[in-house]
């Protein structure tokens, strides 16, 4: 079985969605059967696929600008891909919209449908496909891969794609970094793109709340690449009273992201939306308390090793905030159970779960099922 991979978003600066494919990349080779293999795909004008990026897969570099093929590939459903790579068995997409393809499986990843409801907090391109596009794609889908049960519900729900042809693939944990504890609280922390539907605006009145209830209080640090509407965003934050104490790192590596995690006291992450939250994971497995939102799929991810908050509620974010600062007690609590949640995610565990799942999407197609 020869399996191409849609490795685009992993190029660089990986946001979740990039970080996925990189990650589960990385899982998949190990899980090969004797006779398969992993093609990398990359299309950009000036970005090159390291050699190294993934021990063990081959590379097919189409030096086509990423938007050209993109619209030629959601408009017009041409070229195949199998022009850049060769043969293929699998045709994997990092995105809700399929690749075209001559005769292989075809398979699309989807971590949320937030795009529906509110394609206005999206990327130009997204609006413009996305929503149109994605319901009949899924539906034409031999096997679409989600990354959590709540963005399994969504889908079924409203692109009306039963479950048997999806397979749930959560993202892992990264390995284990075993910070130790402090009892004087870090910096409150925050890893995400600075987009809208990260909610910024609310963390930082609730840490404005916060601040004037207290005479010290950890600075607020903000790291992730700028996205849609990134400047509107933080120019909202640089009017607050509290701007003196937040800090925005710009997109990080992650050297720098281990480190924020090593002297945060805690990550919080007021979404409105999320098929997933790999922050919440890796903060948990670095030893970092975690608030997060009750929306979307957070509440499966944290568990109760969380603290869930109402994104819409400044008064319950600098509540929990304020609670994590008081008690050292609850603050390592939540760290213990925080790691022994992380351990339940798995890249090998996800990466066999997908292999087998290409599998049976191949023999069902055979039989004609």
């Amino acid at each position: 079985m020869r399996i191409l991979l849609d490795y685009r978003p992993a190029l660089r600066q990986r946001t979740g969605v990039g970080q996925y494919v990189h990650e589960m990349a990385r899982a998949l080779t190990p899980a090969l059967g004797e006779g398969d293999s992993l093609v990398l795909f990359s299309s950009s004008w000036k970005d090159r696929v390291s050699s190294r990026a993934v021990p063990g897969a081959q590379i097919a570099d189409a030096r086509v600008p990423v938007r050209v093929l993109n619209f030629a590939w959601h408009r017009l459903e041409w070229p195949p891909v199998d022009w850049f790579s060769g043969a293929v068995d699998v045709a994997h997409s990092a995105h809700p919209l399929l690749m075209p393809a001559r005769s292989a499986l075809r398979v699309v990843t989807i971590h949320d449908l937030d795009f529906l409801d509110h394609p206005e907090r999206t990327a130009a391109e997204i609006r413009r496909d996305y929503p149109a596009l994605t319901a009949s794609h899924a539906r034409r889908a031999d096997l679409l891969v989600v990354v959590s049960q709540y963005t399994a519900r969504q889908v079924e729900s409203r692109l009306t794609v039963p479950a048997a042809r999806m397979v749930v693939c959560r993202p892992g944990a990264p390995p284990p970094v075993f910070n130790p504890f402090n009892a004087t609280p870090g910096p409150i922390l925050f890893i995400g793109t600075i987009e809208p539907r990260k909610n910024l605006p609310m963390l930082a009145a609730a840490y404005e709340q916060v601040a004037r209830r207290r005479q010290h209080v950890p600075a607020l640090v903000l790291a992730g690449k700028r996205g849609e509407q990134s400047d509107v965003i933080l120019e909202q934050l640089r009017t607050k009273a509290t701007a003196g104490r937040v800090e925005y790192r710009g997109y990080v590596s992650d050297e720098e992201r281990q480190r924020l995690y090593a002297e945060a006291s805690m990550l919080v992450l007021p979404s409105l939306e999320e098929g997933f939250g790999m922050t919440v994971v890796e903060a948990m497995q670095a030893g970092v308390a975690v608030i997060a939102s009750t929306r979307g799929a957070l509440p499966e991810v944290a568990g109760d090793a969380g603290i869930l908050v109402d994104p819409m509620s400044a008064a319950d974010i600098s509540a929990a905030i304020e609670r994590l600062l008081d008690s050292t007690d609850e603050r390592r609590r939540r760290v213990e159970a925080g790691r022994a949640q992380a351990a339940r995610f798995s890249w090998d565990g996800s990466a066999r779960t997908l292999m087998a799942a290409y599998r049976d999407a191949l023999a069902r197609r055979q039989a004609g099922v």
